[in-house]
């Protein structure tokens, strides 16, 4: 994750202290020294919308050895155990589990903050009330669009506005809650519509997810957005925030899956505020770049430990023969997990010679993957030129 908000001057929040501290920097297992790593949980495969971009395939049924409520317990006390300081519950949708409160307030219980990543139609005011007891400390809720757009790619008329009702009843009772929007060719036009409706709705967080090509997500690889118009996106992304800050307004924006962005940010900050630009770089420095298999983990619905939830083709090992912390400390069974636990000798192509490669650490692999067929190879989304990673000199330079 980039904190466009928190490197531009914005007042820090709780996932700033795993991102930007001396404690983070060079760690090999977790967020920072003496802590695990935030968990990405699919508790479920089952969801009741059909979304273009899923990464686990979810459909509306039911799916054979999902980790039971007392499984379930067990692996929280593995992570509690391991200093893991956030759950996230995913999906599918997480909130067709009957146990996710009991789950949820046991996490809470075990000293971990627990979250939600849902699409949220799901949110009435019971429910976000009985999330805010037991001690959510945030709901992302998925929009990819405004209401066409989205419904379109959630596979359900009405989704839109299930969802941001979902949202008005997290708000209603300050149950922390934010959009979460995967950008594509079909929504890229929407991005401004997104940041109008953030500030109408008084929305405190947002999360700009990048594609990543996986799960049915793989099959949208022709839909993302081109190189320039990853820069363009985030051009918006900096003017809109820049603009609630000017505006006074306590917005949490962040960008996801492409560490381009920070680099982008710097340079184009490095021109406009050169103080402000050195402030950046220092923050990019301590976060390091993705941190997949380092400072964050996915366990899916069997139990099959991953680097991330995007990256599910490669297991690590169950959490029902194994405590997560021992397969998550444990390099010597799996070259891809020992790997990205120091991957920059193996990284190939652009990523390999990038001047940048200490604050991206060569951004995302699953979608290297994916169109290079090679773990290692460069990630075909990042949008910076040659000449800003340094592979050749600036016109007129000798």
């Amino acid at each position: 994750m980039i904190g466009v908000s928190k490197l531009l001057g914005g007042k820090e929040k709780f996932g700033d202290s795993l991102r930007y501290s001396l404690k983070s920097k060079n760690q090999k297992h977790g967020t920072r020294q003496g802590r695990g790593p935030v968990v990405v949980w699919n508790m479920t495969r089952t969801c009741n919308l059909s979304c273009t971009h899923c990464y686990s395939d979810s459909e509306n049924k039911s799916y054979d050895g999902e980790l039971s409520t007392e499984e379930a317990k067990q692996f929280i006390d593995d992570l509690a155990d391991f200093k893991v300081p956030v759950l996230l519950f995913s999906g599918g949708e997480p909130l067709i589990r009957e146990d996710i409160f009991e789950l949820a307030e046991y996490t809470a219980q075990k000293g971990i903050r627990p979250t939600i990543s849902t699409n949220g139609t799901l949110i009435t005011k019971e429910v976000a009330q009985r999330l805010k007891d037991i001690g959510v400390g945030y709901v992302g809720i998925s929009l990819d669009g405004m209401p066409e757009t989205n419904d379109k790619f959630r596979g359900k008329e009405g989704a839109f506005d299930r969802a941001l009702e979902g949202m008005h009843n997290c708000l209603e009772i300050e149950q922390r809650v934010g959009l979460r929007f995967t950008i594509n060719r079909h929504n890229f036009a929407e991005l401004n519509d997104i940041f109008d409706l953030i500030e109408e709705e008084g929305i405190p967080r947002a999360c700009f997810y990048h594609l990543v090509y996986s799960g049915r997500g793989s099959e949208m690889m022709k839909e993302d957005i081109s190189l320039a118009e990853s820069r363009q996106a985030m051009d918006i992304i900096i003017d809109r925030t820049l603009d609630f800050q000017a505006k006074g307004l306590d917005k949490e924006i962040l960008t996801v899956d492409n560490h381009a962005d920070g680099i982008y940010l710097y340079l184009r900050m490095k021109e406009e505020q050169p103080q402000k630009a050195k402030e950046i770089l220092e923050l990019l420095k301590l976060n390091g770049g993705n941190r997949s298999g380092i400072a964050i983990a996915n366990v899916d619905w069997v139990g099959d430990v991953h680097p991330d939830q995007f990256t599910q083709n490669h297991t690590f090992g169950n959490v029902r023969e194994r405590s997560f912390k021992e397969i998550w400390t444990d390099t010597s069974t799996n070259e891809i997990l020992a790997g990205l636990k120091d991957r920059k000798p193996l990284l190939k192509g652009r990523c390999a010679k990038c001047k940048w490669l200490e604050v991206c650490n060569g951004n995302f692999r699953p979608r290297a993957e994916a169109v290079h067929g090679d773990f290692w190879q460069e990630d075909p989304a990042c949008y910076l030129t040659d000449e800003e990673i340094g592979l050749t000199e600036k016109k007129g330079d000798e």
